[in-house]
């Protein structure tokens, strides 16, 4: 995972530099110092790009942050003292129990698709990957309500994220129509000569509570059966959990740094186990959060200014100091402490841990804490080459799309914070009754604070706090979504 630095007008910093160069070897001592103050003001107007927080890896260089050090080193010391003696537990890797419920496969009632539609009705959607699949699974139950036949869902552009992905372009449309066949009419486009209902914005528009069984098991069907993505996402995300699963043991250089197997007994051996980690840390987190990491004061001021801009600093958190909040569990893991929790729950420096993120806060300085915890982690770029990722690059829905099906195939998930995608994998993994960790956050919010802890004490408070969340069925309480708790809706007792 490299740094990069990428500076727009680069022909005005090219022309300025060579300005710059060719004056300064002409004047005196004086005359240079003056022209090097005057150079120091210039930077920032033409090179903004340096006082802006950067790529996924990379902070800002000047203004954003001073680079974090660990804030928990005698736990980590603990942590990697433990490694040296070699000690797992040896569940840790152990798939969940049968747990009594399963997917409800047959709907309350026989699907009977009614002879003439009503119309058209097509929704527009905005958001993220897990926002825009709760809006489509949400959309078909409108359209079996009012017995509507549905125009497949159109995604608005990212404002965030600048994705202009479609429907099409993430999702099979085939599928999704074939398995919903029985359910209501689906078609690709709207014919010419028909009018229809558009609805825009269309997310959380229909409730969670008190609606018929055979809707809400319609939603489960579309978000855990219809919706599959398209081959060359499936087929990426395969490879990667194949190499995943089996470290190369000969290998050969790809043209983008990639090291690829190149036997088929090593192929095919696939035994291997991983975990996926869900690192959702990025500057519009941290900023919101209100809490404090490390980053000094520079840092605080960076994240207090990004606030008043983006929220006008109305953000309800802002009120509490960073004890408080961290009592409530209101701040999102950092990198270091979400590889802490991950130590002391067992998991070892041999682990194989893939991160499922966009961008960390704070970049390389931020994360080699956890690196150093489990320095076989990976992501896409360590596991693939620039071709294999050539139909997602710069497409944030797909990036997603693809760190989905991976967390779908991992032996274990854990998100560091609540958040849609930790909604979403935590719902579909209930549903298939997979593993998945999920962090006290009031617990280690309090644990952190505690500076005089040693590792054991740690350890042993960390497997008490852990030992009901990962992956037992909870059954949804009113107001919550059935796509994170989809039992008792979509899930039946056996």
């Amino acid at each position: 995972m490299k740094s990069r630095v990428r500076v727009s007008s680069s022909e005005t910093r090219s022309v300025f530099s060579t300005a710059m160069k060719h004056t300064y070897s002409h004047q005196h001592p004086p005359q240079r110092g003056a022209i090097a103050a005057l150079f120091v003001i210039l930077l920032p107007v033409l090179c903004p790009s340096f006082f802006a927080p950067l790529g996924r890896a990379s902070p800002s260089i000047f203004s954003e942050w001073n680079a974090p050090k660990p804030r928990h080193l005698p736990l980590l010391k603990g942590a990697l003292q433990l490694e040296s003696v070699g000690v797992q537990h040896s569940d840790v890797w152990s798939p969940l129990v049968d747990q009594g419920w399963k997917p409800c496969n047959k709907s309350a009632d026989t699907p009977v698709l009614p002879r003439k539609s009503q119309g058209y009705i097509q929704v527009f959607l905005d958001g993220g990957l897990n926002q825009q699949r709760m809006g489509i699974c949400d959309a078909v139950a409108v359209a079996k309500i009012l017995n509507a036949t549905l125009v497949i869902p159109h995604f608005e552009v990212n404002p965030v994220w600048k994705d202009s992905s479609s429907f099409a372009d993430i999702f099979d449309v085939d599928h999704f129509i074939h398995i919903l066949k029985d359910e209501i009419s689906i078609v690709k486009d709207l014919p010419r000569d028909y009018g229809i209902a558009a609805i825009a914005p269309f997310s959380h528009r229909l409730a969670f509570d008190n609606m018929p069984v055979d809707i809400q098991r319609l939603r489960c069907k579309v978000n855990f059966q219809a919706l599959v993505f398209v081959p060359h996402i499936n087929a990426l995300g395969e490879t990667l959990v194949r190499r995943l699963r089996s470290p190369p043991s000969k290998t050969e250089h790809l043209a983008n740094e990639y090291l690829r197997e190149t036997t088929e007994e090593n192929v095919n051996r696939g035994n291997g186990k991983f975990v996926v980690l869900h690192l959702r840390f990025d500057k519009d987190m941290a900023a919101h959060s209100a809490c404090d990491f490390g980053g000094g004061k520079a840092e605080k001021r960076a994240l207090a200014k990004y606030r008043q801009v983006i929220w006008q600093g109305r953000v309800l958190n802002s009120q509490f100091t960073d004890e408080e909040l961290r009592n409530q569990g209101r701040c999102p893991l950092t990198p270091e402490e979400i590889g802490l929790l991950l130590a002391a729950l067992g998991f070892d420096s041999n682990t194989r841990l893939y991160l499922a993120s966009h961008k960390v806060y704070g970049g390389e300085a931020r994360i080699s804490t956890l690196l150093r915890l489990f320095p076989l982690m990976e992501d896409k770029k360590s596991l693939s080459s620039g071709d294999e990722r050539a139909k997602i690059k710069g497409k944030a829905s797909l990036l997603a799309a693809v760190d989905y099906y991976v967390a779908m195939h991992s032996d274990v998930f854990i998100s560091a914070s609540p958040g849609n995608m930790h909604n979403a994998l935590v719902g579909h993994r209930t549903y298939e009754n997979l593993k998945t960790i999920r962090p006290n956050m009031a617990l280690l919010g309090q644990l952190f604070l505690n500076k005089s802890m040693g590792w054991s004490e740690f350890q042993k408070a960390v497997h008490e706090g852990h030992k009901n969340r990962q992956g037992q069925i909870r059954l949804k309480k009113e107001t919550q979504s059935i796509y994170t708790y989809p039992a008792p809706d979509c899930m039946c007792k056996v």
